[in-house]
């Protein structure tokens, strides 16, 4: 019997694969009045939850009356608490993109996740035979009885109940334009779709390179301390170092992006990692050398984690500016989807090892034969090491997905939403006076540098070189975009007619810094309220052109433009510099 259902549930875990990205397509979907996240994290974490105390139990005595109902019945509930788990586990992560669309904001709201994720997968390493031992009936079995494991099943169904509502009642998405998607992706669009977003597949790849050489390692971690060292006490005493070096790791994760970037942070895991594997491989026995090896190799797995995690957000936004579609849920549920491929395949090598090392039932560290220590040590280092290179070279050479390139396609889509938006919601008017948002020398838009601008594809206006940082609404009306990084800003008057306002070429790669924003999406301001503020020597000192662009949006809906100050002359903030109208007998 746990010859089969260790067979089927490795066929469940392998089969997921393809159920995955179905699984993400199905949430994005989702339109409720509590988004489309939080229903999927709640409904997963009950169902998953039931269905897993359901699994410790015997299913009323099934497992001695009747063992093939008992397989049967134990193979339907295990795939539903797996799938309900997977809609769980990928609504939760995919939040991320939907709580922000800032790169540096999200790093803080993946690394405090992953602070309570590192702490309940440890911990379970810590309280799982105390909790079991505490409920048994019998004492005397160190493994504790049925009674025991059942009460600590019961336990962690109520925490992934309990946590799964934290998240539906204290989460909230935020509120977009360009988390709005036209056209949903259909079932038989999810990995076109997918394929399409090149640098989701390359990082993809990558990802699972690197999750072949992490989950070999940490499995085979117990047969090396309990065959090659004999010394089973120091898995132990391993675990509980992870649990707090590996909380101090994530929580360095927000400065060490913002010190080294994601993608050299990332060669710096795998550099510490293969040193760790080069020590662990030279530790002869010592208990202190294989902790500090273990350690080394331990210590950046959560900051790499992250950095993909990370990446894979981005590539949300990547995959829309490509593709047209936003499907946030179906691009994170690459990550699980690689994790179970990479995790299957690398507990089928570990089996592979411990039969070809002889680490099979009734062996001891006196019993495995040098021929089995030495392959064993060349699967457990020499394996992951060669999967550790190989994921840095294709990451390197095809994961091109920066935080700059980031910041530069949410502005791009930006720009796209707001010329969009406007050409949706034309309306006649004669009419239209533009005012200066700041003090400055007015410039002719087709002179600046930035060709969107200059070709007029973002609308008529002008542009002006800024004496001052202050940037005033040039009319009243509702905020339809505000930027991330606070460079730019669209608000759109009674009338329908929109004014973008675009602070410097470039600014992008500033994440924010030095930008001040005093209003939000959908806030309504008035001509002449103070809405934007920028430090000008923040753009000098980085060599940004910090030229303020101003333009309608929809101006084609006017047929004529007369300027009122010449370019070269000073203009005043909320000066009249243009006029755009349309001729009384035009259609």
């Amino acid at each position: 019997m746990i010859f089969m259902i260790t067979n089927l549930i490795a066929i469940i875990r392998i089969s997921e694969v393809l159920i995955d990205p179905f699984i993400g397509n199905a949430i994005d979907r989702t339109v409720t009045r509590w988004g489309k996240f939080k229903p999927w994290v709640v409904l997963g974490g009950v169902i998953s939850s039931i269905a897993l105390l359901l699994l410790f139990t015997d299913l009323g005595g099934l497992n001695k009356t009747n063992p093939l109902m008992y397989f049967i019945l134990f193979g339907i509930i295990y795939l539903i608490m797996d799938i309900f788990y997977s809609f769980k586990d990928t609504g939760f992560w995919s939040m991320i993109p939907a709580l922000s669309l800032n790169s540096s904001e999200r790093e803080k709201i993946a690394t405090f996740a992953r602070i309570g994720s590192t702490i309940g997968a440890n911990i379970v390493g810590v309280v799982i035979m105390p909790i079991v031992l505490f409920f048994s009936t019998s004492k005397i079995n160190p493994n504790g009885d049925k009674r025991g494991w059942f009460w600590f099943a019961f336990i962690v169904a109520v925490i992934g109940i309990l946590s799964a509502l934290a998240v539906g009642f204290g989460t909230h998405e935020v509120n977009s334009k360009l988390r709005e998607t036209k056209e949903k992706t259909t079932l038989t669009q999810v990995f076109k779709i997918l394929t399409k977003n090149d640098q989701l597949m390359w990082l993809s790849v990558a990802y699972w390179f690197y999750g072949l050489a992490v989950n070999t390692l940490n499995a085979l971690q117990l047969y090396y301390f309990s065959y090659i060292l004999g010394n089973p006490k120091g898995y132990t005493i391993l675990y509980g170092i992870n649990t707090v070096v590996g909380l101090i790791s994530v929580g360095l994760f927000p400065s060490l992006t913002k010190k080294f970037n994601r993608k050299r942070l990332f060669y710096l895991c795998l550099t510490v990692m293969l040193t760790g594997i080069i020590v662990f491989s030279l530790a002869s026995g010592s208990l202190v050398v294989s902790l500090i090896g273990a350690e080394l190799f331990f210590i950046p797995q959560p900051l790499a984690f992250l950095v993909v995690l990370m990446i894979i957000s981005d590539a949300v936004e990547y995959g829309q500016l490509k593709t047209g579609h936003r499907d946030e849920a179906l691009t994170l549920s690459v990550r699980p989807l690689v994790d179970k491929l990479g995790g299957a395949m690398s507990n089928w090598f570990v089996s592979l090892v411990a039969v070809m090392a002889g680490m099979t039932t009734g062996a001891t560290a006196q019993s495995i034969t040098s021929h089995g220590r030495m392959i064993f040590k060349l699967c457990m280092f020499g394996f992951p090491a060669l999967m550790l290179v190989i994921a840095g070279i294709i990451f390197a050479k095809k994961v091109l997905l920066t935080e700059e390139k980031h910041a530069e396609i949410v502005d791009k889509l930006e720009q796209i939403f707001s010329k969009e938006h406007a050409d949706a919601n034309i309306k006649e008017n004669i009419q239209f006076d533009l005012y200066s948002p700041l003090n400055g020398e007015l410039i002719d838009l087709k002179d600046v540098s930035d060709q969107t601008f200059g070709s007029l594809a973002m609308g008529k206006g002008f542009a002006v070189k800024p004496y001052s940082g202050k940037i005033y609404a040039p009319i009243s009306g509702v905020v339809r975009t505000i930027a991330p990084t606070r460079h730019s800003i669209a608000i759109e008057n009674e009338d329908g007619v929109i004014v973008l306002i675009h602070i410097g070429i470039g600014t992008v790669q500033l994440k924010g810094t030095g930008f001040i924003s005093y209003v939000e999406d959908g806030a309504q301001v008035k001509k002449g309220e103070q809405i934007l503020e920028f430090w000008d020597p923040v753009l000098t000192k980085n060599g940004i052109d910090d030229t303020v662009m101003v333009t309608v949006v929809n101006a084609k809906r006017f047929n004529r433009i007369d300027y009122l100050v010449n370019y070269g002359k000073n203009v005043s903030k909320l000066q009249l510099v243009a006029v755009l109208g349309r001729e009384i007998n035009e259609k």
